[in-house]
């Protein structure tokens, strides 16, 4: 998916909504249990309650490579069944170098190869160019780089200052920067960060920024609109918890839809005030 591809979704469907498919065969509904592929079942029941409403899909391979080949298998049926336009991320966190990284980028692009096409990968960029480029050859595609997390450890690296007063997450940007461009590279930002996104903004005007934590997290939409949203709205809010797991009923995907309704309509006058509908 290009870059003007995904801004016509967020214009046609007035949502930059994505939903995480961090399937855990443990919270799912247990009357699936008699499916043979739960995970796949949970899957497709949320992708049909959810579609029309967000303009990408996050499946988090962790929750799927656990399960060894069954739940490669389940991944791969999931993947198929995305709607075409939206916007595919293999939330993966790959971090290795060379070669090493081309297979990884081949697993997750490479649909002859591997039986996925993903549209994009999140990927951790510690050891460097060599572990970011590989992903970045791969024509049509997008690695989406880890820059600024919201978990409690973040403060570890990410906000370490140098001798100049900048801190580690910022040079992250600022190096990737070199490496990839607005059309082809994208930032992960945890939404808990509040004004951390003017910051953000100063260094990376033009690109999509992924955006995990709002909802169960409780990550402000608002904010993140006030300081990270530009004219092309440039923002993938993802929320997980909150939407598939809204009920733990056989109404859970009516459920879902009605909690994507509500980020979807929050998220419209978000737009409608940036005037980017």
């Amino acid at each position: 998916m290009t870059r003007a591809q995904l801004i016509q979704q967020i214009k046609i469907k007035r949502s930059f909504l994505c939903v995480g498919l961090d399937t855990d065969i443990k919270k799912i509904p247990s009357f699936l249990l008699e499916y043979d592929d739960p995970v796949y079942e949970f899957n497709k029941r949320i992708i049909e309650a959810t579609s029309d409403l967000c303009v990408a899909y996050k499946p988090n391979i962790a929750f799927y490579e656990c399960y060894g080949l069954k739940g490669w298998k389940s991944l791969q049926k999931t993947w198929k069944i995305l709607p075409k336009e939206c916007f595919s991320i293999a939330d993966a966190k790959r971090g290795d170098i060379g070669n090493t990284a081309n297979m990884y980028a081949q697993a997750f692009f490479d649909e002859e190869a591997s039986g996925l096409g993903f549209d994009s990968i999140t990927v951790a960029p510690y050891m460097g160019s060599d572990s970011v480029l590989p992903f970045l050859q791969f024509k049509d595609k997008w690695t989406i780089v880890l820059a600024l997390t919201s978990n409690q450890g973040s403060a570890d690296f990410q906000n370490i200052q140098d001798a100049e007063g900048v801190q580690l997450f910022e040079r992250v940007i600022v190096q990737a920067n070199r490496w990839g461009n607005s059309e082809n590279l994208m930032y992960v930002v945890g939404a808990t960060r509040g004004e951390a996104f003017k910051t953000i903004r100063k260094h990376a005007p033009d690109h999509f920024l992924l955006v995990p934590g709002v909802g169960a997290q409780g990550g402000s939409l608002e904010d993140v609109c006030t300081y990270g949203m530009n004219a092309d709205c440039g923002l993938l809010i993802n929320s997980t918890r909150s939407i598939i797991y809204a009920s733990a009923g056989k109404d859970f995907a009516e459920k879902a839809r009605e909690e994507a309704i509500l980020l979807q309509k929050a998220m419209e006058k978000e737009l409608i005030k940036a005037n980017i509908i």
